[in-house]
């Protein structure tokens, strides 16, 4: 009990910002990973009241950035939503940290193969969405503006308005699915539009709807990693796949340098943590921070979804993929031989 009334007081102190408390209680041996009777963490307290001091102490003591509550927030998604932003950038900086350690740790290991997993299950096609084999959905027709949206980007609109029209390029799409992001890219009249897809399922409705026998497109069949020697250099590339990790997603960005011609625009499918606010947030930055290293710049444009996402979307689908108000599109840029 007096081990559990330490770890109270410890809540008490973050939420008040006393950051001499907290330091005397950590150094006592109070848990920092302790949760209270409402599922709340010291760094939670802190977070949802801003005190940022409180915050570094808590993190620097090695509290869980990433845990949340039993309404699935975490401190990050408190620190945002009442707008404290000296403790949300602390949270921020701890978690791309974090999750930039982890990066590299997977990198070493071998990535579970659910990839290959579902390549081996039949997928179902409706008329507005295709699921899987355990009811999830693998793309879903609410997603059509967006994917509108991102061929704009990679056609060289960077994600803004305008219309279709010719002077595009060579374009690259690794993942079809339903089509969506295909169609529009057509719509942009591309000198060469390259779609790689790597289930036999969605392939052979490809073929049937008579893909194959556009003049400017050429369709590879295969995982990407497999194809990639048949792949050449492209100004513009989107790419969202399903089945894959987002270690697989890192491993695609290591070839861009290759398929992205100077000054080109790449843009993927930013579903990472569409349940969670801050966890979202954490891996635009993170991968941000990563084509950075790569040579590349990022933004994101934000468009609003809530109006697309009615009950009625989600019904028959095994889980929500999608639960946040707000899509960021990322618009990346290569730079050009002048820089």
């Amino acid at each position: 009990m007096a081990d559990r009334a330490a770890e109270e007081l410890l809540c008490d102190a973050a939420a008040a910002g006393d950051a001499a408390q907290v330091s005397t209680l950590l150094a006592a041996g109070a848990d920092p990973a302790f949760f209270d009777s409402d599922g709340m963490t010291p760094l939670m307290h802190a977070a949802r009241h801003g005190r940022a001091a409180a915050v570094r102490l808590l993190l620097d003591a090695g509290a869980p950035w990433n845990a949340l509550s039993p309404s699935g927030l975490s401190a990050g998604d408190l620190a945002m939503a009442h707008a404290h932003g000296d403790a949300l950038d602390l949270l921020l900086d701890a978690a791309v940290r974090a999750e930039l350690v982890l990066g590299r740790a997977a990198a070493t290991a071998s990535a579970p193969a659910a990839d290959r997993a579902y390549l081996a299950e039949r997928v179902a096609f409706g008329e507005d969405r295709i699921v899987d084999a355990e009811s999830k959905a693998v793309m879903m027709a609410w997603e059509r503006p967006l994917m509108e949206a991102h061929a704009r980007a990679v056609c060289g609109g960077g994600g803004g308005g305008g219309g279709g029209g010719g002077g595009v390029g060579r374009v690259l799409n690794v993942g079809f699915g339903m089509g969506l992001v295909d169609e529009a890219i057509q719509k942009y009249e591309p000198e060469e539009h390259t779609i790689v897809e790597a289930h036999p399922d969605v392939y052979d409705r490809m073929l049937k709807l008579g893909w194959g026998e556009k003049k400017n497109v050429k369709i590879v069949f295969g995982r990407w990693q497999d194809v990639l020697p048949q792949l050449e250099s492209y100004d513009g590339i989107f790419f969202d796949t399903y089945g894959e990790y987002y270690e697989d997603m890192r491993e695609f960005h290591q070839h861009l340098p290759r398929l992205l011609k100077p000054g080109g625009i790449y843009s993927y499918f930013n579903g990472l943590c569409g349940d969670n606010a801050f966890f979202h947030v954490v891996y635009c930055q993170l991968i941000s921070l990563e084509l950075a290293n790569l040579g590349y710049s990022t933004q994101f444009i934000p468009l609003p979804v809530k109006d697309c996402l009615s009950e009625q979307v989600w019904e028959g689908v095994k889980q929500k993929y999608w639960q946040l108000d707000t899509y960021h599109l990322p618009v990346v840029q290569a730079e050009t031989d002048s820089e």
